[in-house]
This record gives C-alpha cells, sequence and structure tokens, in this order.
C-alpha cells in the first residue's frame, strides 16, 4: 500500500488523544474559522484523525469533542461550552448521533457560521433517533443495536464489521467492534428539543454504501435541510476512508460568508 492510501486508516491508529490541544484565540489563523469535529455513536474523536490532518495541511485550526455519548442535550452543552472557548468563527461538523448533538449545540451561538453532515442524522424538533431508525429503510447495523443491562447500546460485535466498516481493512474493523463506545439508551430515545439548521448554511456528506443510516434516509435529512450535498461511495465510516472528501465539502463551509 502507498503512504497516501494508509493516511486515512491511521485514524484508529492512535488514541484520541493524539489531537494537540485545542486550538484557541491567539491559535486561528487569519481568515481561518476553526473547526469542531464531533464523533458519533460507538466511537471516539480519533476517527476524525484523517479529517483533521487534511484541515490541518490547510492552514485550518481543527478541535476533536470528545462527544461523551449520554444525552443530545448533555453533549451539545458540553459541545457548546467549548466553542464558547473559541474566538472567531467556527465550522461545526457532526458524524453519526455527532448531527444530533450539533443541530443543539449551534443554538445561541452566532460565530457558527455553518453545519456540516457526515453520514448523520439530522432530527427535526420532536424526532428522536430512535424514531427516526423505526421510519426510516432498516438496515443491517441498525437491526444489531442492542441495550445491555445497564441501559447502554452498541453494535453486536460479529455484525459491526460489515454493517460500520465494510471498507476498511477486518482487522481494524474488528478492532473497531471490541472497543466501541456505548451510546446511551435515553440518547437515543429522547426527542430532541433544537434543531439549529433552520438557521444556518449547511452541507451533508451522504454515504451510498452506508448499513447503519440508510442512503435514503440521509438523502430525506438533507432535503429538508436544503443542505448543499455530496455523495461519496462509502460505508458508515467514510469519514476515514473518504476523508479527502469530506475535508473538501468541510472547506466550503468554512468559505461561506
Amino acid at each position: 500500500m502507498t503512504r497516501s492510501f494508509l493516511r486515512p486508516f491511521a485514524a484508529f491508529a492512535f488514541a484520541a488523544a493524539s489531537f494537540a490541544a485545542p486550538a484557541f484565540a491567539a491559535d486561528a489563523p487569519a481568515g481561518k474559522p476553526t473547526i469542531v469535529l464531533v464523533h458519533g455513536a460507538f466511537a471516539d474523536a480519533s476517527s476524525w484523525n484523517g479529517v483533521a490532518a487534511e484541515l490541518r495541511d490547510k492552514g485550518y485550526p481543527v478541535v476533536a469533542v470528545a462527544n461523551p455519548l449520554r444525552s443530545v442535550a448533555g453533549d451539545a452543552r458540553y459541545t457548546a461550552a467549548l466553542i464558547d472557548r473559541i474566538a472567531g468563527p467556527v465550522v461545526l461538523v457532526g458524524h453519526s448521533y455527532g448531527g444530533s448533538v450539533i443541530s443543539a449545540a449551534a443554538e445561541g451561538q452566532p460565530r457558527v457560521k455553518a453545519l456540516v453532515y457526515v453520514s448523520a442524522f439530522a432530527p427535526e424538533v420532536g424526532e428522536s433517533l430512535a424514531s427516526l431508525s423505526k421510519a426510516g429503510p432498516p438496515t443491517e447495523g441498525g437491526n444489531a443495536i442492542h441495550p445491555d443491562a445497564k441501559g447502554n447500546l452498541y453494535i453486536d460485535p460479529k455484525v459491526f464489521p460489515s454493517a460500520v466498516a465494510a471498507d476498511l481493512p477486518p482487522e481494524i474493523a474488528e478492532h473497531l467492534a471490541r472497543s466501541q463506545l456505548p451510546l446511551s439508551l435515553a440518547a437515543f430515545e429522547a426527542p430532541v428539543t433544537i434543531a439549529a439548521w433552520h438557521d444556518k448554511p449547511t452541507f451533508d456528506v451522504i454515504s451510498t454504501k452506508d448499513r447503519v443510516i440508510a442512503p435514503e434516509a440521509q438523502k430525506s435529512f438533507a432535503a429538508r435541510m436544503k443542505a448543499q450535498t455530496t455523495e461519496v461511495a462509502g460505508s458508515h465510516a467514510s469519514l476515514v476512508v473518504h476523508a479527502k472528501e469530506v475535508a473538501e465539502v468541510i472547506e466550503k463551509a468554512a468559505l461561506v460568508k
């Protein structure tokens, strides 16, 4: 394999701590918004490593949120508190469940200039991930989500590699299956109360081979948000395999006036 081909897969070779300390205030180059990346369920911030590297190569300060995965409202407050510490404009990006989080975290944040959804849920007020999952076409990954005795949700490790990361090397997909972080049942079932995409320029990267959030559902979210859409022929882990394309969409959002 060439070095350029391997680069996206390096996203899972490092822990989330491999991200540098958040770039605040004086660290942001003139004219460059800070990119805030919010990971989805069952993953951690290292899933953004490839995208972050692409953006940093272009001079953007990047912050990856260690999303707690406990509740949409609580995770949004956590993300909003981080945004409050950043000087200058922000582009807020969410993957999967992270789409629900950025939809809430951008509320009352005038410096958030755009939202970017990547293989993501984008609920309307009153909708939950549970209701959206039931309304859309069933998927292999969605059917494999199960609670444990403590009210945490996981994807069946036997199904995870093919459902979530079919285009990653098998050994990496299997590692992710074993190390997935749980999403609370409350985060999955609670209806959202905020949908800031009504008031922000919105971009959407749709993964056409996604087996967790059906591509048809992703397209319906993008249509009602009136988002500028880009399609990639990737799995739910397209932010890794298609890091360059995802970063290019984020840069488009960063250039919004």
